[in-house]
């Protein structure tokens, strides 16, 4: 028996964890798994190992992605170890053991830490903010607020895929004969049901607008500028609010967001997600994704959609009896910033920062509309399969260039056989590129790409040398 197969597995912390979302006590989660109350107690406090039989059980019981449990804190690890690199730490010793043992024992408390650092680095940034510009910081940031809110979550809410599936059955049980597509079902549905038309307006009508609801017209206006994806999206996120309003703002309201602004924000994203799960039902869409490889064009001429609109549901694939390959997606613009950020599993990237100039996600603005692949390695010895291409954003101003955002994707390797990205790419012995955390956080030298030295190490320089890496640094 090879150590591998050999190897006992604690998930004590993971197992109370779980034991807890789901709202158990360890005598009725013992009375499920058929085991004793004692010996629950036992793995719980890791004295002793789980074994193959009880994560088949928990697996059966209560429909765990085993993957998940097994894997353990790893972006956790990493989101510590990238909040550990901040200034404010310096000096402080937190070896990796330590980082490990604290989520393995006490996971709680590394949430609070993470959360509580997260609320430091945003009022540190409004006050940078404030004293650049003179004006007042405001007391929340909604946008990172709701992001962390949606990621906590793992990017999946079975409520709202329901709902969309039960919609997109009625559209299709209703829809006029003529009607072809889903925009004139949809459009049909609201004119009959609620009393709602739709109406497509010049964009000098619409100015800055590209969608609005005139509320005692009971008209949806949608500006011309908007592609056919767009304009449906558009459609389905009315449909959303009319027929799921309540629930949708009963969700935002049990959020416990800090505020108004932040709810209503927070509503404006579940609505989103509830339209994008109307347009693409969780089933009909995951079980085409496994049949095309995950293409992308295929996902989109199947079901009328965009890339991005198709890249981004990707992400939202984590329904336990029909999971899909857990990507993560990020989507920048030419200047690097990052106007999205999401991820169904592990992501490799700063959460605090930037990404990596090494990722071929910024290089994609050169080969604008087609598809990039990389094979990229992170400081940890992960490995990822990327692909990344330019979209359009929709609802020109007039100032714009037609490609102007640029959205990337990935995976772990070990999924990649699964996506038709990689077909003809040997996966056994690939090209990889090593990458790095923001360059603020990473310790990989030299690179002529970085952009500043890691905050943790003090420059070197002199009069003698000249290194490749504009910011050479001193070790550790």
């Amino acid at each position: 028996m090879n150590a591998a197969a050999d190897r006992k597995l604690f998930l004590g912390a993971r197992l109370k964890r779980l034991r807890r979302d789901l709202g158990l006590t360890q005598t009725a989660m013992a009375a499920d798994l058929d085991v004793s109350p004692s010996y629950l107690n036992h793995i719980e406090r890791n004295q002793r190992p789980v074994s193959a039989q009880l994560l088949l059980r928990l697996a059966d019981t209560y429909d765990v992605d085993l993957r998940a449990l097994n894997q353990g804190g790893e972006a956790d690890e990493a989101r510590l170890t990238e909040v550990l690199a901040d200034p404010l730490f310096k000096g402080l010793s937190a070896p990796r053991h330590e980082l490990i043992q604290l989520l393995d024992e006490a996971p709680g408390v590394a949430d609070a830490f993470l959360r509580l650092y997260r609320a430091f680095d945003d009022a540190r940034a409004r006050a940078r903010a404030s004293a650049e510009t003179g004006e007042s910081p405001i007391e929340t940031s909604p946008a990172e607020w709701v992001r962390e809110y949606i990621q906590s979550r793992g990017n999946h809410f079975p409520e709202l895929d329901q709902m969309g599936e039960a919609l997109s059955e009625a559209l299709a049980a209703e829809a006029p004969a003529h009607a072809d597509g889903f925009e004139p079902a949809a459009r049909h549905r609201l004119a009959a049901k609620h009393d709602l038309g739709v109406r497509t307006l010049p964009a000098e009508v619409m100015v800055e607008w590209t969608r609005r609801y005139d509320l005692h017209r009971r008209r949806l206006l949608l500006s011309e500028t908007l592609g056919p994806s767009s304009r449906a999206f558009a459609v389905a996120y009315q449909l959303a609010l009319v027929e799921h309003g309540q629930a949708l703002h009963q969700m935002a309201e049990t959020s416990n967001a800090p505020d108004a602004a932040t709810r209503a924000l927070l509503k404006v994203a579940l609505t989103n997600t509830l339209a994008a799960a109307i347009l693409m039902p969780y089933a009909a869409f995951q079980r085409t994704a496994e049949e095309t490889g995950y293409d992308l064009a295929r996902l989109q001429a199947r079901f009328g959609v965009s890339y991005e609109q198709a890249a981004h549901r990707l992400t939202t694939l984590s329904r336990p009896t029909a999971r899909g390959v857990p990507f993560f997606l990020m989507r920048v613009d030419q200047a690097g910033n990052i106007s999205k950020r999401y991820a169904a599993g592990a992501f490799p990237f700063s959460r605090f920062g930037g990404a990596c100039p090494r990722w071929r996600l910024h290089s994609a603005f050169r080969t604008p509309g087609r598809i990039v692949t990389q094979i990229i390695e992170t400081p940890d010895g992960g490995r990822w399969f990327t692909f990344a291409r330019t979209v359009e954003r929709q609802g020109q101003d007039g100032h714009g260039e037609a490609h102007d955002l640029a959205v990337g994707l990935g995976c772990e390797l070990r999924h990649a056989p699964r996506l038709a990205y990689a077909h003809g790419i040997d996966l056994q012995n690939p090209e990889v590129t090593p990458i790095g955390p923001a360059c603020r956080l990473c310790h990989r030298h030299p690179c002529a790409e970085r952009a500043a030295a890691p905050v943790d190490r003090p420059l070197a320089v002199d009069d003698w040398s000249k290194s490749v890496s504009p910011y050479p640094f001193a070790a550790a």
